[in-house]
């Protein structure tokens, strides 16, 4: 029979047995047989019909059985993150499982007769008042979210990753989400005479035009917070919701000793040594970003660094990031805010956040247990962050369970 392994720990089929280095760790038919499933397919959904038919296939089951055997068995597996929820569908190991000794499977999801759709984007371009193409992207159903962009983007590339589909496919079950590439990198225009913070909340100004929705969510990280927070107060009639991740309040890097030291470095590396194929200077801000990063994840981070936008263009957006203030707007947002911030974020310190969480009336303000920047899928902050951006905004319904269900 199947023998699995991951990690430090390999579960015997044939004798029923999770064993962890010499330490057998005892499973119940159940918790065992949910296991096995999950290994079975590595890396794939397994939802939770499949889940109940494999595990419980002579029984008539509840799906909060299933969330029972996921929640102990996360207990059973920490500290690592192996298995990540998707709201409203199921379950995917996310951890590396070598299959020593092939046998017969309980489950084969070739042959599910429903599968995640995961839609095409179709991407669009409007002209700003300063003559720059800007591409969006609008998709989804329900009601409306604008995401402002953090650092770089590509909207082409980020649809393709592994990493983020799934995950925007899923707003966009629940939401029509609007996507963009910032001027200056991505498939917008590249040749630009204006980085500035105020030009960049005119094109966001002017993206909600041309998409012609009236009121919406908005999500922004990082810089993208600081366009977020300055529409917001501007617009308030229009921003139902406002979430904020990784966000800064005195701009970046933090008002201190050696700021101004530190932003002339980065500038000078970006423009040196962005461009070039070694991708060691990406991989310093790649590091930085997401530092727990398993290594086709931080490929991908260096990628998408590279063919979002060119040095320069990269060099003298960073150069704007001291200007990104906003402190003295916090106060005049009205809508709901839910503000996400890692508590060892290397590079926005977590008191940014508690600090815009506690100038806005009414803020929830959510630690992350992560080192990262960017939380994304097995990060140890990613189920706390579904969990909390799910039910701020509201999926209620069949996927609720799945949406609370995080060990």
């Amino acid at each position: 029979m199947a023998q699995y392994s991951f990690d430090l720990y390999l579960l015997d089929v044939d004798e029923r047995r999770l064993l962890r280095g010499s330490e057998e760790i005892r499973l119940r038919g159940k918790l065992f047989d949910t296991l096995r499933v999950l290994l079975e397919n590595a890396g794939q959904l397994v939802r939770k019909d499949q889940l109940m038919q494999a595990v419980w296939p002579d029984s008539v089951v509840e799906e909060n059985n299933v969330d029972h055997c996921i929640s102990h068995l996360r207990k059973l597996l920490h500290p690592g993150k192996y298995i990540e929820t998707v709201p409203r569908h199921g379950y995917r190991f996310i951890g590396e499982v070598k299959l020593d000794r092939p046998g017969p499977r309980l489950v084969t999801l070739g042959s599910a007769p429903h599968s995640v759709h995961v839609p095409e984007q179709e991407v669009r371009f409007f002209t700003t008042s300063d003559g720059v193409r800007i591409a969006y992207t609008l998709g989804g159903s329900g009601p409306p979210m604008v995401r402002a962009n953090d650092w770089l983007n590509h909207l082409d590339f980020e649809w393709k990753s592994p990493y983020l589909r799934h995950w925007l496919s899923e707003i966009m079950r629940h939401n029509t989400l609007v996507r963009y590439d910032q001027r200056g990198c991505g498939l917008s225009d590249w040749e630009i005479g204006d980085f500035s913070y105020e030009r960049a909340v005119t094109d966001f100004e002017e993206l909600i035009e041309a998409t012609g929705i009236e009121r919406f969510a908005i999500f922004g990280g990082c810089q993208g917070a600081a366009i977020a927070v300055a529409y917001a107060t501007r617009h308030p009639e229009r921003v139902t919701k406002l979430i904020l991740n990784g966000a800064f309040a005195n701009g970046w890097p933090p008002p201190g000793p050696g700021a101004t030291e530190q932003l002339a470095a980065f500038v000078t590396l970006i423009r040196h040594g962005w461009g070039r194929d070694n991708p060691a200077f990406r991989q310093m801000w790649s590091t930085m970003f997401q530092p727990d990063a398993d290594a086709k994840a931080m490929d991908w981070m260096n990628e998408l660094q590279r063919i979002s936008s060119s040095p320069e263009n990269a060099a003298r957006m960073l150069s704007e990031f001291p200007k990104l203030r906003i402190l003295d707007m916090l106060p005049a947002i009205s809508c709901p805010t839910l503000v996400l911030h890692s508590r060892d974020d290397a590079s926005v310190p977590v008191h940014e956040g508690r600090l815009i969480a506690s100038r806005i009336r009414g803020a929830r303000f959510v630690e992350l247990p992560s080192r990262s920047h960017v939380v994304a899928p097995g990060d140890p902050g990613w189920d706390l962050f579904v969990e909390e951006f799910s039910a701020f905004m509201e999926w209620q319904g069949e996927e609720a369970t799945a949406v609370r269900s995080f060990a």
